[in-house]
């Protein structure tokens, strides 16, 4: 499957479990550069604070420290969109992985001179996903 972009993220579906799903998450991002600094379970927030049964829900504030750095250079006020969430949840369908897109700093601010750093991020990121479906793929079929 290849990295759709509805609206203002990308985002794939993969048929592995939740679980297996976030491990590749990690490994796809670290192969791009990106660690992550945040990790924030949403299920298990919800399930203490209101009692709320959900589908795992994972959000996780990606890095890629040489990208944020230049981004920094041109706004230091972009350290208000930073890191860039990628979130793991689990659907009827499978396990979904979205990651909001970098263009939107540029939108956003309206400053041009992020548009570089944003296309690179964007790319970095479609790659991450893209490898995600890449390794569903070449696995056997149980």
């Amino acid at each position: 499957m290849d990295v759709e972009a509805p609206g203002r993220d990308l985002c794939v579906t993969v048929r592995q479990p939740f679980d297996e799903v976030v491990a590749a998450v990690r490994t796809a991002l670290g192969e791009e550069g990106f660690g992550v600094l945040t990790e924030i379970d949403v299920a298990a927030t919800m399930q203490a604070k209101l009692g709320a049964e959900m589908e795992p829900y994972l959000i996780l504030g990606a890095c890629n420290p040489h990208l944020a750095f230049r981004a920094l250079g041109v706004d230091p006020s972009l350290g208000l969109l930073l890191p860039c969430n990628v979130v793991v949840r689990r659907t009827s369908v499978g396990t979904v992985v979205e990651a909001v897109d970098p263009k939107m700093l540029v939108d956003l601010t309206g400053d041009a001179g992020l548009s570089s750093v944003a296309d690179e991020a964007a790319g970095k990121l479609r790659s991450a996903l893209a490898r995600l479906t890449a390794d569903a793929a070449a696995r056997p079929s149980a």
